[in-house]
């Protein structure tokens, strides 16, 4: 096996999802065309296209809700929050739709998503691109 880091590790992941199924999208804050700011989606886009890899408004609650509609709709969304820091206006989406679809919905409707959200320390990111919010 490969010996690679943590970003190198995530990039390969993701392109081989990308790769074996056609319904995962990656999308977030420059993870497009820039690679997203720590380079994690490196080379992804260029790879698999524009329409499955994507940048989208810095607005972490649409990003979030975009992949709830995704995923309920059969897609297989993966969010990128920037910073975890930021991920504060999304966690309504999370919590009140994602979380709760299946329950209100009967059963017959499900959103399964996934969201990236680097966190903490390692670029020495002051107050507001270091903190670790999964400590709540």
């Amino acid at each position: 096996m490969p010996t690679m880091n943590m970003v190198q590790a995530l990039n390969s992941a993701m392109d081989v999802m990308l790769a074996r199924d056609p319904n995962v999208l990656i999308f977030g804050e420059d993870v497009g065309y820039f690679g997203g700011v720590f380079r994690v989606t490196d080379g992804l886009q260029k790879k698999h296209g524009r329409q499955r890899v994507f940048d989208t408004p810095i607005a972490e609650g649409g990003i979030a809700a975009l992949a709830v509609g995704m995923g309920a709709y059969g897609l297989r969304p993966v969010a990128e929050i920037q910073f975890a820091d930021y991920i504060y206006p999304a966690i309504d989406q999370l919590i009140s739709e994602a979380a709760r679809l299946r329950y209100r919905s009967g059963g017959e409707w499900w959103s399964p998503i996934t969201v990236r959200a680097p966190c903490g320390g390692g670029i020495f990111g002051g107050q507001t691109h270091s903190q670790s919010p999964e400590a709540l």
